[in-house]
């Protein structure tokens, strides 16, 4: 009687406890990441994004059908991430979703997709050894009251195996979608000025880059052509705007421009300077092609601030390739030929600016010296150690530059030309500029002249073309995809996260930063040890089983023999 009581007060004790642990959970909810490289625990910028969220979020994701197991790994890390937003705010909800399933007319949904960009990855899927295509959309639609943002989950990475692109989209796919919900539930305060009236590019040109930059900020144009008869309200005009952003400019600055810019950048005004300091001229009785370098009157105000670009081309080993034809106009060739004024810049610096980004390209980059003072560098892109400096002028000559003869382009470069090392590119200059303008005469007169920054940044660039999107026909192509070679460059990534790091919009490009270690198998280790691994999967439980079994028995017969 009193072994029954006993067993009758753990029973209650047990399920009173069971009820306290639920009424304790219901009020107290907590999830543990226990990865040792944490990638289910959300950053802090990435949380700030939806913090506030107090309307619902409602998330499309196009991971539903039959995949590789790439793309599988791709569909579940990408639900555990969503769980996880979901789970800080339950304004969050998401549904997986095959566009193409159950459709009468694929077709039509196809072509409705790719009108909004969602562009498809074709992928080999292989079951009970047969090999078929299929389509997948790795994209997601956010929808928040009435606004919808589209959010890639698969990164395109030039010479990147299956595994490594999933990996790194994995790496990137908090990023896009904090990115994404920041897009959708903060509105646009900061302002971003596009220079013109110094021969800067069309903008048919840029049109790619400031298309995606609208997203985030607000953009116009300003010129200032204005400077030669209002030079004080030409200034107080551009102090409204937190960026300015000038892109290949072709013609000289004037000193009363130069003066706007320079206290512009007093006020604490962001710059990005695409700059080039080389143009190409044709001798029109010899019909050659020739770089010749060019003087913008912007050398005084760059020294002040601590680096100058040198009137010279970049040459580089590791440079993306150019399409040739050759043979007959009937019977032409196209092949890919090195060129080495395309220098490829990934930089191995951890600064966020340029994490996890593509190669960027350059088109006949010009060297960058920085100089000493009190302001803080950063090289964000340079040319490879296998480098070389140009003097100017020099003829720019496809059949003197590129070696037909196999041999020679076998062979490679002499190592001993290329010695110029890691050249800058590409630097940010941050902290308190001193005036290019201190005791000098100016231009015109200002009530307050200021002769240091208050705290800003600034980034210079020394090729304006990498802002430059190429056409199809006449619509404008992604910036950084190249038509000829069918290749994806890191061009706007890097510009993006550029303009984010200059306005102080840091949060979400810090997210890049976050490392994920994503286990492969071997492919060769598994087929080598494929027989031995079935053996142990089938005979361990068996065996596991038995000798249970086998246990059991022995204790009850001990037991209950007596």
């Amino acid at each position: 009687m009193k072994k029954s009581n006993k067993h009758t007060t753990n029973f209650i004790f047990l399920l009173v406890a069971l009820v306290l642990l639920n009424v304790i959970g219901s009020y107290a909810y907590k999830r543990f990441d226990l990865t040792q490289d944490q990638r289910y625990t959300l950053s802090e910028a990435a949380k700030n994004t939806i913090a506030a969220v107090d309307a619902p979020i409602v998330i499309d994701v196009f991971l539903k059908g039959n995949f590789p197991p790439e793309f599988k790994r791709l569909q579940t890390e990408t639900k555990q991430l969503l769980e996880e937003f979901s789970a800080y705010n339950n304004n969050i909800t998401f549904e997986f979703i095959n566009p193409l399933e159950d459709e009468e007319n694929p077709e039509a949904v196809q072509q409705q997709l790719q009108q909004l960009g969602l562009t498809t990855a074709q992928v080999e899927v292989r079951e009970n050894g047969k090999v078929s295509t299929e389509f997948v959309y790795p994209w997601a639609l956010a929808y928040f009251k009435d606004k919808t943002v589209k959010i890639p989950l698969l990164k395109n990475q030039l010479g990147t195996t299956s595994e490594e692109r999933v990996n790194n989209s994995i790496q990137n796919l908090e990023y896009a979608f904090a990115d994404g919900f920041n897009k959708l539930v903060t509105p646009k305060k900061r302002k971003v000025a596009v220079l013109k009236g110094n021969g800067e590019l069309d903008d048919r040109y840029i049109a790619d880059f400031f298309t995606t930059l609208k997203d985030y900020y607000y953009i116009a144009p300003f010129t200032l052509d204005s400077a030669a008869v209002a030079p004080v309200k030409t200034l107080e005009s551009i102090k409204e705007y937190d960026l300015i952003v000038v892109a290949e400019p072709t013609e000289a600055f004037s000193d009363a421009e130069k003066y706007i810019l320079d206290q512009y950048t007093m006020n604490g005004g962001a710059s990005l300077w695409l700059v080039d300091k080389t143009r190409f001229e044709v001798d029109e009785i010899t019909g050659k092609s020739y770089a010749v370098a060019t003087d913008l009157n912007l050398t005084d105000l760059f020294f002040k601030y601590g680096l100058r670009i040198n009137p010279k081309l970049m040459k580089d080993v590791i440079s993306a390739p150019i399409v040739l034809a050759s043979g007959t106009e009937n019977d032409s060739q196209y092949n890919r030929y090195p060129w080495f004024y395309f220098p490829l810049s990934a930089s191995q610096n951890m600064h966020p600016i340029v994490t996890n980004i593509e190669a960027v390209k350059f088109e006949f980059a010009s060297p960058i010296d920085t100089l000493p003072n009190a302001l803080k560098k950063t090289v964000l892109l340079s040319t490879s150690k296998i480098s070389k400096v140009i003097g100017m002028p020099i003829e720019i000559n496809y059949d003197i530059e590129i070696p037909k003869n196999l041999s020679v382009l076998e062979e490679g470069p002499n190592p001993e030309e290329f010695s110029a090392g890691e050249i800058p590119l590409a630097v940010l200059l941050e902290g308190k500029f001193p005036s290019a303008f201190t005791n000098r005469v100016k231009p015109f007169k200002l009530s307050e002249d200021k002769t240091e920054s208050f705290t800003t940044k600034m980034v210079v660039i020394s090729d304006g073309s990498i802002i430059k999107n190429q056409f199809q026909g006449n619509r404008p192509l992604e910036l950084g995809f190249d038509k000829m070679t069918q290749s994806f460059y890191g061009n706007k990534e890097f510009l993006l996260n550029t303009v984010n790091y200059l306005l102080d919009d840091s949060g979400l490009i810090n997210i890049r930063t976050k490392e994920i270690a994503i286990p492969f198998l071997d492919t060769q280790k598994m087929a080598e040890e494929r027989t031995q691994w079935q053996v142990i999967n089938l005979l361990l439980p068996l065996g596991l089983l038995a000798f249970f079994g086998f246990a059991f028995n022995y204790y009850r017969k001990r037991k209950y023999t007596r």
